[in-house]
């Protein structure tokens, strides 16, 4: 086990060097540290709540580039390994692929929390500097979009593992706009006079993750309390989420003809 988990850690190591060296992630780095210090400009065109738009901006801001960063790093997972040939050197090794999908997964998220901090630095600066309230709601929504991120990481990973980077970065974002509406469609099936549609968007949202879960930036804007049972309940959720869709990927990488 021990001799695994140090496997694991390599690849994750050699994954996080490599994907930090993409100028791309900069690129949309810096584009989201450039819209988080817009919402200042945005929220000096209001007279009222300028606090809480610049926030909400901000917020919405790290929310949506870290998923495309997210979904840009996962898609090319596998595909990049098999393009290199480097794939086959390291699969000739006692290195199981489910043990390659997991180190290399684990890299990237570990890529992602490195970006989403740079974000959470800029974030609260700005906050700092507009005079607006920072309170532990505020931390524990951007540890909730770490949370997000490492499922839709995982999302990521499951499609590349059988589809083109193209391919698996459209279903990737499928699954994150899916995701995110999955409490409308259960709220939409429930007001029908249809059974069907009630059952089907009933077992949609017990299906699919809900993304939304993971969405507090109003509970972070207001400044309203978040319990730790709450934030525990969203890791959970998390944590079973990346599990299952991983199991998966290693199952249909497992079967996947590499030639």
């Amino acid at each position: 086990m021990s001799k695994r988990l140090s496997v694991i850690a390599v690849l994750a190591g050699h994954t996080l060097r490599d994907a930090i060296r993409n100028k791309v992630l900069y690129v949309l780095l810096m584009f989201a540290l450039l819209m988080i210090g817009m919402g200042m400009l945005l929220a000096t065109l209001s007279y009222v709540e300028r606090d809480r738009i610049l926030q909400d901006v901000a917020l919405s801001s790290i929310r949506l580039f870290g998923a495309a960063i997210a979904i840009f790093i996962g898609v090319g997972l596998v595909h990049r390994e098999i393009d290199r040939r480097t794939i086959f050197t390291i699969l000739s090794k006692p290195v199981s692929r489910a043990d390659f999908l997991v180190g290399k997964y684990l890299g990237l998220v570990a890529t992602l929390w490195l970006m989403l901090a740079a974000m959470s630095i800029g974030f609260v600066g700005v906050s700092l500097v507009a005079d607006a309230p920072i309170g532990p709601s505020t931390f524990a929504a951007l540890g909730a979009v770490g949370l997000e991120l490492a499922v839709l990481v995982a999302i990521a990973t499951l499609f590349s593992c059988f589809a083109t980077p193209f391919l698996a970065g459209c279903y990737s974002l499928g699954f994150y706009l899916i995701g995110h509406i999955t409490r409308d469609l259960r709220a939409i099936g429930e007001a029908s006079d249809s059974e069907m549609m009630r059952t089907a968007t009933a077992w949609l949202h017990r299906i699919l993750p809900d993304l939304e879960s993971f969405n507090w930036t109003i509970e972070a804007v207001h400044q309203l309390p978040i319990s730790t049972s709450e934030f525990a309940w969203a890791a959970v959720m998390g944590v079973a989420w990346c599990v299952a869709f991983l199991t998966v990927a290693s199952l249909v990488f497992e079967r996947r003809d590499l030639r």
